[in-house]
């Protein structure tokens, strides 16, 4: 499936990573110390606070984990589909990403869970994305599974069976986007805070508007 990807998909892929770098950056960071971008330590702290009794754990880790499953879920009702097709409304999703982003904002600045729901709701959204039109190949808001198949490859190679060049080169693009978009989001953090989220959410839009023309000038 990577092989039948356009070429912009790829700097694409590459500047999704970079967001979610950021995005995740800015959630460790902040008053909740919360990761934002994946799933497996907020499903652990859940089990924590569900063998704990712990109501406050609860509540918030099923609030982030809802929120990025319903962030996948409007993936779903916007797309529709699991091919990438010129004309799906990747333009839209993109834009709601990059206002889930900007609605986050304030809400972290008061402190305020809300925030951080949705900006998991964004990263569900971005992640269920990337893989439609990727076909299940591509995970742009986390690199567990990018580590994984490079560590997979590199066995193969020393065991002299052939390796898929361009997989490689795939995990590699995600992998550095994602710790890029970590160190400009620790740098920025710095001095602008939570407002360090408008850079993703002003990336999203610039690409959702890049898309829109895009797609004009294809089916001309």
């Amino acid at each position: 499936m990577i092989s039948k990807l356009p070429h912009w998909a790829w700097t694409g892929a590459w500047v999704l990573a970079f967001i979610a770098g950021t995005v995740n950056v800015v959630g460790l960071l902040g008053f909740e110390h919360q990761a934002i971008t994946h799933l497996t330590g907020s499903t652990s702290m859940l089990a924590i606070g569900l063998a704990e009794g712990n109501a406050r754990d609860i509540f918030h880790f099923a609030g982030i984990l809802g929120s990025f499953v319903l962030g996948t879920v409007l993936s779903g009702l916007i797309i529709q589909n699991q091919a990438f097709q010129l004309g799906r409304r990747y333009g839209f999703a993109l834009m709601l990403e990059s206002a889930l982003l900007f609605i986050a904002v304030p809400l972290l600045h008061r402190h305020e869970l809300k925030g951080l729901y949705c900006a998991a709701c964004a990263c569900g959204l971005q992640n269920a994305m990337m893989t439609t039109y990727s076909g299940t190949v591509i995970r742009t808001t986390h690199v567990s599974g990018m580590f994984t198949d490079l560590g997979i490859a590199l066995g193969n190679r020393l065991r002299g069976l052939p390796v898929d060049a361009k997989r490689v080169r795939m995990c590699l693009l995600i992998i550095s986007g994602f710790l890029c978009g970590g160190i400009i989001g620790a740098l920025a953090y710095q001095g602008l805070q939570a407002d360090t989220l408008f850079i993703p959410a002003g990336i999203t839009a610039t690409m959702s508007v890049g898309y829109g023309i895009y797609r004009l000038k294809k089916t001309r």
